[in-house]
């Protein structure tokens, strides 16, 4: 776990240090390998995730549970929510350390705590919950799309002023087939049907990447192509058409997920 805090008792405690130690605190469960590129850019995906929903008087974690680094028991009783990430891996697998993190999302759902799942933490919070969920019937989907929320989800969130309809980046092969009842789809798009949903208050999935930027993206490309997922000539498509795209709606999602977390929809 990386923390916000001091390490060393004899490091001097600020008044930003007091104010961050009586602040909230949100942990980010990494479930992918920051590349050298984003790591040395961005400070990994975590420091993309902090730099999005970060709000001053805040704690953020981090636990890499990809690599098995899980929450204890008692560290989780500490936290006021949790974020997913993407990753490379399928939800729908069963690798030791994904059935590990269902697990703990169960507990998480349990005791009510908030949770965002974005892209593959979308999928895996959705089976969490009972859905299904597998390789998407239209395959990949990458670069801009628009997500058309439902009209008791633009309901939801007027208070923010959000509108019907948001742009997002996307970057995934795979998608949540079914959801149970008891969860609340809350948007799609000409693409993915569920693109967004809702558990109580507590729970939200996210498909697409509000935390990304276009230099992000098209550094996955680049590593899409190394890694041979993608043909060449996609590629080149994908960099061309998206380059020419519209920007995401980056300030209305973060209004969206900070305001989720915060308990503010």
């Amino acid at each position: 776990m990386v923390n916000m805090i001091p390490n060393s008792p004899e490091e001097e405690i600020t008044p930003q240090i007091l104010e961050n130690i009586n602040g909230k605190k949100y942990a980010v469960l990494l479930c992918a390998e920051d590349s050298e590129y984003v790591k040395k850019k961005y400070e990994g995906y975590f420091g993309v995730f902090v730099k999005m929903l970060r709000e001053e008087g805040e704690i953020w974690d981090v636990y890499r549970v990809a690599m098995n680094e899980f929450p204890s028991e008692d560290e989780i009783a500490k936290y006021d929510g949790f974020v997913i990430t993407g990753s490379c891996n399928d939800a729908h697998s069963n690798d030791v350390w994904i059935c590990k993190l269902l697990e703990l999302l169960k507990n998480l759902d349990f005791l009510k705590k908030k949770v965002l799942g974005i892209c593959f933490g979308h999928q895996i919070l959705g089976r969490s919950l009972g859905g299904k969920t597998g390789r998407a019937t239209s395959g990949w989907d990458i670069g801009l799309r628009t997500i058309n929320l439902s009209p008791s989800s633009s309901k939801m969130l007027s208070n923010l002023k959000i509108p019907s309809t948001l742009n997002i980046i996307e970057c995934h092969q795979d998608e949540i087939w079914e959801l149970p009842a008891k969860v609340e789809v809350m948007g799609g798009s000409n693409k993915t049907r569920i693109e967004m949903f809702k558990y109580e208050d507590h729970m939200m999935g996210i498909q697409g990447h509000p935390e990304y930027n276009k230099d992000i993206l098209v550094h996955l490309i680049d590593r899409l192509l190394q890694k041979n997922l993608i043909q060449m000539n996609y590629a080149n498509e994908l960099r061309a058409k998206f380059m020419e795209s519209r920007e995401p709606d980056k300030d209305a999602w973060r209004k969206l997920c900070v305001g989720f977390l915060k308990g503010r929809l």
